[in-house]
C-alpha cells in the first residue's frame, strides 16, 4: 500500500520537469500520419474528449454543478488517438495510474501569440481539479512560454507540470509552428508523488 504524501501540495513550484521523456521522432512521425491539414493558427486537435463528442449516439450529459475535475462526463479516445499507437502509449503511461480526461494536440502557428491568461481549474493546489502535463513535440528554442513573468524552457520530448492557475502566455516569433501534446488528469497520490519527488530531490 502506498504511503500518502505528507508534503503540502501548495508548496510545489509553479513549474516542474518530470522524470519522463518520450521519443520525439515517433511523436513527429505520427503527427505526419495524422495529416493535420486544418490544424491552423492556434488550434486544438482532441485525442481524448467527452464521450458525446466522440460518439454522437451517446447522449449529452446532464447539467453539472462543477466541471472542474471532469467527473461530469465519460471520456473516450478519438479515432485520431486510436490510430496513433505511440501517442496512445504516451497517454497510457498516465492512464494506468489515474483517470485521464482531456488530451489534445495544441498548435501555435508561426508568428502567433497566446495572450496572458489563467486556467482556474488547472493546478495541483486546487481541491477539486485536474492538472495538465505538457509534452512539446515541435518547439524551437525561440518559442517563449511565460509563467508568472519568466520563461519556461521546455524541449521536445520532455514532460512538464505547470501551475496554469497562474498567469501564463506564449509567443512563437519564429517561422516554425509549435505543437504540444497536453494531457489532463486527476491528481491522485501517484501523480502528486511523481511531482513532489522531483521537488524534494
Amino acid at each position: 500500500m502506498t504511503t500518502p504524501i505528507s508534503t503540502p501540495v501548495d508548496t510545489v513550484a509553479d513549474r516542474v520537469k518530470l522524470p519522463l521523456t518520450f521519443d520525439v521522432a515517433k511523436l513527429r512521425a505520427e503527427l505526419q500520419t495524422l495529416e493535420l491539414k486544418d490544424f491552423i493558427y492556434y488550434k486544438a486537435l482532441p485525442l481524448r474528449a467527452p464521450a458525446h463528442m466522440v460518439d454522437p449516439s451517446i447522449p449529452f450529459p446532464p447539467p453539472a454543478d462543477d466541471f472542474a475535475d471532469g467527473s461530469w462526463t465519460e471520456w473516450l479516445d478519438t479515432p485520431e488517438l486510436k490510430s496513433s499507437p505511440y501517442l496512445l502509449s504516451v497517454v497510457d503511461t498516465f492512464r494506468k495510474h489515474t483517470k485521464v480526461t482531456l488530451v489534445r494536440l495544441l498548435r501555435l502557428a508561426p508568428g502567433a501569440v497566446v495572450k496572458e491568461h489563467t486556467d482556474p481549474t488547472l493546478g495541483l493546489q486546487i481541491h477539486k481539479s485536474v492538472i495538465r502535463l505538457t509534452i512539446p513535440i515541435i518547439s524551437e528554442p525561440n518559442v517563449e512560454f511565460f509563467l508568472n513573468g519568466t520563461t519556461v524552457a521546455m524541449s521536445p520530448g520532455e514532460c512538464w507540470y505547470l501551475r496554469l492557475t497562474d498567469p501564463h502566455k506564449v509567443n512563437n516569433p519564429g517561422p516554425t509552428e509549435r505543437i504540444n501534446l497536453t494531457i489532463d488528469m486527476i491528481p491522485n497520490e501517484w501523480v502528486k508523488r511523481l511531482i513532489l519527488d522531483v521537488e524534494n530531490g
